[in-house]
């Protein structure tokens, strides 16, 4: 068998591997609101076509095809620099590690899904392991003031992380509807829902939660029943746009014309392999040059890649991927980044006329 089955029944749905008497107390709470377009009353369901994959086809991908590229059991990364306390004027991020980014942003420090966590999963022993470490060390944070949850995958809400951060700097947590209540649940008080294009403003950020085309589970009953989602992020001068986990869908288009094309997006770049599994939950190198295109971004910085392996690419074929379909894009390197964990990029305030 190519991957672990953990690893590989959270690609599909963030760890249900468990079981449900482990994974039971971290399981998505039913959401109860109105119908609307992407919510019948019971369950979300993306604004694009979905191809829903299930265990069969999970079956069918560990069990034939070719073997996934071995990745390194663990590889190191150079030191980083300890990022300002603050930022007021541009915008500085720095990539942590997988959808893990430090965006700093007209006097704020917010984070993206944040992990720091060894192994994601419903226990520390069950779930996928890091290759990688963080990029930054947690106590080299700065003050968190907005944590953003892009949608409830064991690989992108890490309650132990979450926790961290509440006991540390106590931050707003914004996430998708229904997602709140499964914080409180579990330590995480300062939490708040969002329905996509709902904002909210804090300290001077206009925090929007924005359409992806992805899905939610935490254990084997709960799927679909919290919102996921991507952000946009605006101080009024500059933007930050966090794609979170997609896959390719109207919804690039829809964030470009009502939110307007961001000074920086963060577009995922891995575990897009195989593409009949992946295709449409995550994007691949070539569909995230596409969407950076869409978006009109000033700049991108890949995510998603490198920290845990989720598909059957190698650790190092998303940039090498992204690297070709920039160039047969006409692309040039500095407008779609590549960072590695603790890595950090600079945008400068747009000119003023």
């Amino acid at each position: 068998m190519r991957i672990g089955w953990a690893v590989a029944v959270a690609a599909l749905g963030g760890g249900v591997a468990a079981g449900v008497a482990v994974a039971g107390c971290t399981a998505a709470l039913p959401y109860h609101g109105p119908v609307s377009d992407h919510f019948d009353g019971k369950l979300f369901r993306n604004a694009g076509p979905w191809d829903e994959k299930g265990f069969g086809d999970l079956l069918r991908w560990k069990l034939s095809g070719p073997r996934a590229t071995p990745w390194p059991s663990s590889r190191e990364v150079p030191p980083a620099t300890p990022p300002p306390a603050r930022v007021g004027n541009g915008i500085r991020v720095t990539f942590i590690n997988h959808a893990t980014v430090l965006v700093q942003l007209g006097g704020l420090n917010v984070l993206t899904d944040p992990v720091w966590s060894y192994r994601v999963g419903p226990t520390s022993v069950l779930g996928q392991k890091r290759h990688k470490p963080p990029g930054l060390p947690f106590e080299q944070l700065p003050r968190i003031d907005l944590v953003v949850i892009s949608h409830n995958h064991y690989d992108h809400l890490d309650l132990p992380t979450l926790r961290r951060l509440q006991e540390r700097d106590a931050p707003l947590v914004l996430a998708g509807l229904g997602t709140a209540a499964l914080l409180q649940k579990n330590g995480v008080a300062n939490a708040a829902d969002v329905d996509w294009w709902e904002h909210r403003e804090v300290g001077g950020l206009r925090v929007t939660f924005a359409p992806a085309q992805h899905w939610s589970t935490r254990a084997l009953t709960d799927r679909y029943r919290n919102l996921w989602g991507s952000w946009y992020l605006s101080d009024g001068r500059q933007t930050v746009y966090f794609a979170g986990d997609t896959g390719d869908g109207p919804h690039f288009q829809a964030i470009h014309d009502r939110l307007g094309p961001p000074d920086l997006a963060l577009i995922p770049i891995g575990a897009y392999l195989p593409r009949w599994f992946m295709h449409s939950q995550h994007v691949d190198p070539a569909e995230a040059v596409a969407a950076h295109l869409t978006l009109g971004a000033r700049r991108s910085v890949a995510v998603h890649w490198g920290t845990f392996q989720q598909a059957d690419e190698g650790m190092d074929d998303p940039p090498a991927d992204l690297a070709r379909a920039r160039e047969q894009r006409g692309v040039p390197a500095e407008d779609f980044v590549v960072l590695d964990n603790g890595q950090s990029l600079e945008v400068a305030p747009r000119a003023t006329r």
